[in-house]
Order: C-alpha cells, then structure tokens, then sequence
C-alpha cells in the first residue's frame, strides 16, 4: 500500500514539472512575442524603438505640415504666373499662326488670280498684280466693334476719326459737314468722355475703347501729334475685322462724298501735301556736284510726302504690316508720325532692312486739297476756284478753325471773300491784325 502511495506521489510530481515546464515555455514565449513580433531573426529594430521613433516623428508634424502648406502656397503661386505666361505665349502664337493662314490663303488667291505660268504678252500688254486680297476678317478680335460696324459701315468701309476734348470745336464742324454732305458711314473714336457724350448728344456714331494702360492717358491728354501716332494702333483692329477705312483728321472739311472719288486698287491711298503735279506726284531732280567734274550731276527722284491725317487702306496683310512697323517704331522712336508712315512705304529693301510690298496711290490733289494748294493757289485762280474739292485739309496751317469756318462760308454759302483776309502761310499775327481780335476767344491748335 505504501509501495502504492509513493508510486502515485512520485507520478503526481512528474506530472506537476511537466505542467510547470509547459507554463514556464507559455510564458516565455509570450513574453518574446511581445517583444520580437517579428522573430529573432528579423532585421528591424526591437518595437519599443518603433514607438520612440513615432513618438518623435508625431512631434515635429505639426511644424512639417506648416512648412508643407506654405511651399504648396509657394508652388501654386509660381505656377499661377507660369500659367498666365503660357496664356499669353498661347494667344500670341495663335495670332502669329492666323497670320501665317491667312498669308498662305493670299498666296493661294492670287495663284488662283495668276493662274499657271504664262508667256508674256505683245509689247505694251503686260501688267503686274497691283491689288491684294482682303484678309478673312476675325470678328473675335473686338466683337463690341464689329457690331457698331456692321451697322455704321456701307459695303465693309467707312471714315473714321480719333478725336479728344483738345479738338471738340473742329470735331464739331467735321461731323456737320459730314452730315451736310449725306454720308452715313462714318464714326468718331472718342478717346474720352467728353467726347463720347458729345456725339451722343449730337447723333453721331461713336466707338470708346476700354482703358488700355498707356493708351487711355495718351487719349485724353495728346496733342495733335501724338494722337495721331495712336491711330495706327487702333485701325489695326477695324482691318483684322475686315473693313477698309479712310483714316481722317478732325482739321477736315468735307463737301463731297469720297467714296464716289477712290479707285480701291491700292493698299493705301493717299491725299499728297505737295502743291503741284511734280511735287504731288514725283519727278526727276538732278543735284549738282561741281568738283566731280563730268560726273557732277546726279538724277534723284522727289515727291512730296502722303499725308498720314487723310489716306485709305484696305484690310490686307501689306497693310496690317505698315500698321505694325509704324506702331512699333512710334513706340521705340521720338519721331513725328507722318515721317514714319511715309519711309515705311516708300523705302525700298536693301542690306539690313526689308521694305513694305504695299501698292499705293496719290489721290488727285485738286480734289483732296490740302490748305496750302487752297490758299497758295486755288483761291487766286479764276478758274480753278470754281471747282468743288472733296475734301480740304487744313493742314498746313495753325489757325484750323477759323480757316475750317471760312472755307465752309466760301464753298457751302458762296461767300466768295470768306477766304481772303488769311494769308497764304501761317501769319497768325497779320490776321489778328486784320480780324481786331474776333478770333481771339478761339482755342487754336499749334500742332498740323
């Protein structure tokens, strides 16, 4: 029995070391699983280093996330302006790539008008291409003008003028003859509100730009001069949307209709300030080196300038880029705008410079007079002072508006010695003189 109760004893403790050793095992290897989730042979760090590094990781991300916000902020700012700058590189060449279309469309036109290759003619039968295709008008250019245009315009063409409060007296007495004279399709750009409210009051077509910077203080503030070397800049549109244009200083008075008097053939056609047929239409004139011996006399060719306050031009690629070059020379040069206009039309190409391939004519300069073919010669001549110009302007002299009223009085109500206390020049003085002072109240632009 004792024999027995050992036996069982001893079992009973075998089986106790086993359970001990099994809890013993259990417990370690739970202990190492907390500690090493990963193994023992894994190659990252035990997890209570994981937990320092996060600690200190959530730490500074407060201070991360400022920074981050703050370089988003700087990089959407960055790439706003680049954005912007992409913009206008777009809409640049897109007006570079409408261009270069409708210079191919012209091309194409006029091999159509060429047609093939052709053998020339019988002496005295061959004639070049002088008139180049209107361009294909872009109305997105300025849709608000296009629709004053399509209603103002005859047959895609009308007269248009740019005028500010510097000259409101002239304007006044050019729009009424304007009237006078039944022509419906013309239009005053007022460069300011004075302007603008004027020709509402008075029933006369009207276009006012949108402030443009640099052009809006130019408008309201510019001489003579200087607004006239902003018209460039602003036919420019009138053309990209199709409309020939017969440009028109404000010292004008009209007494015909023009349009039944142009030919249309040319790119620009213009009024002349020369006072004869050489000097309005050219001649041959020999200048004379003495110490060159039998070489003394050299042939040049003359003619008096256009005049850039009274010409015509079609929408047409030659004509745009005339536009540009004067615009972009105006804005570089201290130069007198008429100056411009005309070396651009009339230099030929040579080393380091293109010409303009433009086609122009001189109007006939009885009919488009300028003042000094009036005042110099037609008011003196029995028989030339019985023709009725289109069109006289008072160009060549600084009392316009007494001179615009004059000759109203002598070719409108036939006052035939409406003209003759003005002298032939510009001798203010003298008719100061001869008028008492009537004139005096009067404001007198200094500027042609």
């Amino acid at each position: 029995m004792i024999a027995l109760m050992r036996r069982d004893s001893g079992q009973s403790i075998r089986r106790s070391r086993i359970a001990a050793a099994i809890a013993v095992g259990i417990f370690l290897g739970c202990v190492f699983a907390f500690f090493n989730p990963d193994g023992f042979f894994a190659s990252t760090p035990p997890t209570h280093h994981s937990i320092d590094i996060s600690n200190s990781e959530v730490a500074s991300s407060s201070c991360e996330s400022s920074e981050r916000i703050n370089m988003l902020k700087s990089e959407f700012i960055t790439a706003s302006n680049k954005n912007a700058e992409l913009k206008k590189q777009v809409r640049e060449l897109t007006e570079k790539l409408q261009l270069a279309e409708q210079r191919k469309d012209n091309a194409q036109k006029e091999v159509l008008v060429l047609g093939e290759q052709q053998k020339a003619g019988p002496f005295g039968t061959v004639k070049g291409v002088r008139t180049h295709p209107n361009i294909v008008p872009d109305e997105s250019v300025n849709p608000r003008l296009a629709k004053i245009l399509e209603k103002v315009a005859v047959k895609r063409e009308l007269i248009v003028a740019l005028a500010n409060s510097n000259v409101r007296d002239m304007l006044e007495v050019w729009f009424t003859n304007i009237k006078r004279v039944g022509i419906p399709n013309y239009l005053v750009v007022a460069l300011d509100d004075d302007i603008a409210n004027l020709c509402h009051s008075k029933d006369v077509p009207v276009y006012k730009q949108d402030a443009a910077e640099g052009i809006d203080s130019i408008a309201r503030s510019g001489g003579n001069h200087v607004v006239s070397g902003l018209k460039f800049r602003v036919l420019r549109e009138f053309l990209q949307l199709g409309y020939s244009v017969l440009l028109s200083d404000v010292d004008i008075v009209y007494l015909q209709n023009p349009f039944d008097h142009l030919y249309r053939d040319s790119d620009v056609e213009s009024m002349t300030d020369g006072h004869n047929n050489m000097t309005a239409y050219g001649f041959n004139d020999v200048f004379d080196e003495p110490q060159m011996g039998w070489a003394r006399f050299a042939h040049t060719m003359r003619i008096w300038v256009y005049n850039s306050g009274f010409f015509y031009i079609r929408p047409t690629i030659p004509s745009i880029e005339l536009l540009d070059r004067v615009a972009g020379r105006l804005s570089r040069e201290n130069a007198w705008d008429q100056a411009v206009f005309n070396e651009e039309l009339f230099f030929p190409s040579h080393p380091g410079y293109d010409g303009l391939h433009a086609s122009r004519r001189t109007m006939d300069y009885y009919l488009f007079m300028n003042s000094k073919v009036l005042f110099k010669t037609v008011r003196k001549d029995s028989t030339l002072s019985k023709l009725k110009p289109v069109i006289v302007h008072v160009n060549y002299h600084p009392d316009k508006f007494p001179r615009m009223k004059a000759i109203v009085d002598y070719y409108v109500n036939g006052n035939q010695d409406a003209l003759k206390p003005f002298p032939d020049g510009s001798e203010w003085h003298r008719l100061i003189k001869l008028y008492g002072g009537k004139y005096r109240h009067i404001k007198v632009s200094s500027q042609q």
